[in-house]
């Protein structure tokens, strides 16, 4: 499942939670719940914005390989490289 960071305007705080892409968590209560802390002092209906940018994945087998990236293994040629 992705990850997603939402931001409430009211308390100016950033959560990253995990959800399935068809989720939409529209609430710092909602956001609260689905994050597993304590909503605190600001209202559980306080509006939350999903941040766009970008989210990277990567597997658990990819982390620390040796072997380096799979481009290095495309030969070079006049003005970058060619895959065969």
């Amino acid at each position: 499942m992705p990850t997603y960071e939402y931001h409430c305007p009211s308390n100016d705080r950033l959560v990253t939670v995990v959800h399935k892409m068809a989720e939409d968590l529209h609430t710092w209560g909602e956001l609260c719940a689905r994050a597993g802390i304590d909503c605190g002092d600001t209202p559980v209906d306080a509006s939350i914005a999903k941040r766009i940018g970008w989210t990277i994945i990567a597997k658990s087998d990819n982390l620390g390989c040796d072997a380096g990236p799979p481009i290095d293994m495309a030969p070079l040629i006049k003005g970058g490289f060619h895959a065969q």
